[in-house]
């Protein structure tokens, strides 16, 4: 293993952990309504449990009401309980084969709760980028240890990978803010 694929390793992760925290995000819901809020309902479909968008069309009606086509008649009402069980605190109503999913006004205290949350997720994500980033230093100060590096590749190696961790926290501190605004916002 040389520096630069540590780099490159490190680098990577990284980007898988702003992915994850991206996709953390989206489940956090706000005012408006959005197909991904969604995709972690999960429903029983002839004996295994599958995303509701793999059973059904999930699309917006307005900015405030999401809905959901079944592709089978049957699903109809297993959907519906699904949703209405989730942790999600929705309350869909039925029209037939549609399934309308109205999302209720957030009140002050619960936009509160839900940039705690945000700052939370924020947190465990910067934690994984600096766990992360003592992997890749550990790496470098392996390879001195082993005589493969001189001293001076090692220190840049390890300078490297703190731009990138700080390049990356600032990243995850500028989604943080843009949630936090979204939830905050009325």
């Amino acid at each position: 293993m040389s520096i630069a694929d540590i780099k490159k390793n490190a680098e990577a992760k990284m980007a898988k952990s702003i992915e994850s925290f991206k996709n953390e995000l989206q489940k956090i819901r706000t005012g408006r309504a959005h197909p991904g809020i969604l995709d972690q309902v999960q429903v029983e479909y002839y004996g295994s449990m599958l995303p509701i968008s793999q059973v059904a069309n999930v699309s917006l009606i307005d900015a405030r009401t999401i809905s959901v086509q079944p592709w089978e008649k049957s699903m109809a009402k297993p959907i519906e309980k699904a949703i209405r069980e989730s942790d999600l605190g929705l309350n869909p109503s039925s029209l037939g084969e549609l399934i309308r999913v109205p999302m209720p006004a957030l009140t002050e205290e619960r936009r509160r709760d839900l940039t705690k949350v945000v700052r939370n997720a924020g947190e465990d994500a910067r934690i994984a980028v600096r766990n992360l980033r003592r992997d890749g230093n550990d790496q470098a100060k392996r390879l001195l240890k082993d005589k493969l590096i001189s001293e001076d590749e090692e220190r840049r190696s390890i300078d490297d990978v703190q731009k990138l961790t700080d390049r990356v926290i600032s990243e995850i501190d500028r989604l943080v803010a843009a949630k936090e605004a979204e939830v905050l916002a009325v």
